[in-house]
């Protein structure tokens, strides 16, 4: 277990180097069997993991640059766990679900490669590598939406990376500045996330910092009205790239938040928190009035991303335990469930090559597999209780109700409105009488894609009933955090805010 971290990182880049040798008739077997292995790798790290231990694991550091204070450090903890346990699950059955035949190979590799950024993102303890991570991240998307998306697909590619890519550039100026002034308050240089812990800047430092940050993480989720870039990648990615999208890659920009931004610069995180919240609102009840107005099933659930992701904002800055740690459980149900919303809208554009709900209706007679894991999926979208959205969203909600029940009360009429949009959806495309000749020959469910959509289903539920096993070690690791953000605080307002917020009806 010393290098677990190191093998969990590096493994699917180096056996997708060794892809170009497998020849192509094989290389979806290949690809799916390093994939597993991957996700084997992560599960052995969650055996591992010490449930009673809040602060960093399995921590690896090796000096790399010194005199700059450059270092390959990785490390684990409840924050970042699930989310190393979700990109691996996720690659996973997007790799047993694809059903793309063009050039295979190279979107295999493509694919696994993306596998390692993605996961050196959440393990990244020194903060250029975790950089590096991020940046890369944005290469195998750009291949994978430009080489096998749909007609507009350069367009979209190139509208992702420039977003992305302009939001990072204000960030490394931040971090570099960040690691100036370790070295002027300590005489040493370092880029340790867990040295820069230690650091207490002052507010109008800490507002122009927050600032730089915010912008990449912000771009990343995405934030109204940063979010145009993410419905042109989903509407012109193919699945596979829509599926990783939604489930991990927008988790980077929340993950970044809870990682970065609150401990870093805590006075400025409560600074800013009525404005994000209300921006997260917006997000909330806009994103759900534009999905209602779609007519194609993928703009939907694209648009249903935003809105989610504007719960889990909420969650992030309502600076208590209920809240961050509502909102990471949230990053981790919406991945599942909106990337298994994806792959379904995937399987029907395989068969009728459209995904305008007006070509469909009465899918539920002919095909019945389908029209169930759709609805057990939708439930889950839009927060049924006894299912793994439900916990998130309630604990989200929950944790800003103690800043401000009137913000919380109008996000929670976006919940509503994703019922409306969800269900109109569901009415549309299952029920009624089949109009449309060619959905009478349309085949239900196969094997490969019951394989890959059957453990979300049962994730679904079971983390829906019983959540304990994800919730203990995020909520020991959020609780630490918080301290450490309650000592740093320089302004007795903000240090009440917080202590209030975590207060009041006595935590979970």
């Amino acid at each position: 277990m010393d290098h677990i971290l190191s093998l969990i990182i590096f493994f699917p880049i180096v056996a997708g180097a060794f892809g170009f040798l497998v020849h192509q008739g094989s290389i979806r077997v290949y690809g799916i069997a390093v994939a597993v292995i991957e996700f084997f790798l992560s599960i052995v790290l969650w055996l591992g993991f010490d449930y009673g231990i809040d602060g960093i694991q399995f921590a690896e550091y090796i000096p790399l640059i010194s005199q700059f204070g450059m270092s390959y450090y990785l490390g684990v903890d409840g924050i970042s766990l699930f989310l190393v346990v979700l990109s691996t699950f996720m690659t996973m059955i997007a790799l047993i679900a694809v059903s793309i035949e063009k050039d295979i190979k190279n979107l295999v590799i493509a694919v696994l490669f993306l596998e390692t950024t993605m996961v050196g993102v959440f393990l990244s303890l020194d903060i250029i590598l975790f950089y590096l991570f991020w940046e890369a991240s944005l290469v195998p998307m750009l291949y994978i939406i430009g080489a096998w998306g749909s007609e507009r697909r350069i367009y979209a590619a190139i509208k992702f990376f420039l977003y992305t890519f302009a939001g990072s550039v204000l960030m490394l100026i931040g971090i570099l500045y960040m690691g100036y002034l370790y070295y002027q308050t300590t005489g040493i240089w370092s880029f340790a996330i867990t040295d820069w812990y230690q650091m207490i800047l002052p507010f109008n430092l800490q507002l122009w910092l927050f600032g730089a940050f915010f912008l990449a993480f912000a771009i990343k989720v995405p934030m109204f009205p940063f979010h145009t870039w993410l419905p042109y990648a989903h509407g012109q990615a193919p699945t596979i790239g829509s599926v990783i999208l939604a489930a991990v890659l927008l988790k980077m920009g929340t993950y970044g938040f809870v990682r970065f931004s609150l401990p870093l610069f805590p006075d400025a995180s409560v600074y800013f928190m009525i404005p994000i919240a209300i921006v997260a609102t917006i997000m909330v009840v806009y994103a759900a009035m534009v999905a209602y107005a779609q007519e194609d099933m993928k703009q939907v659930i694209a648009y249903s991303s935003i809105s989610h992701m504007g719960i889990i904002i909420l969650g992030t800055f309502a600076m208590n335990a209920e809240g961050i740690s509502g909102s990471i459980f949230l990053m981790i149900s919406h991945g599942i469930v909106s990337g298994a919303l994806f792959m379904l809208v995937g399987v029907i554009y395989d068969r009728r090559h459209t995904k305008l709900m007006s070509e469909f209706g009465g899918l539920a007679t002919v095909m019945p597999s389908f029209a169930t894991i759709y609805g057990i999926m939708l439930m889950a979208s839009v927060g049924l209780p006894l299912t793994i959205g439900f916990v998130g969203e309630f604990l989200s909600l929950m944790g800003f109700y103690r800043v401000d029940w009137v913000i919380t009360l109008i996000a929670g009429s976006g919940i509503i409105l994703g019922a409306v949009y969800m269900l109109t959806l569901y009415k549309r495309s299952f029920f009624g009488q089949i109009t449309n000749e060619e959905n009478r020959k349309l085949k239900d469910l196969n094997a490969k894609e019951l394989t890959a959509l059957i453990p979300l289903v049962a994730l679904v539920v079971l983390l829906g009933v019983y959540p304990k096993p994800i919730l203990k070690p995020i909520d020991l690791s959020v609780k630490k955090m918080i301290t450490l953000m309650d000592k740093k605080f320089i302004s007795q307002e903000a240090k009440d805010i917080v202590r209030k917020a975590n207060s009041i009806g006595g935590g979970r």
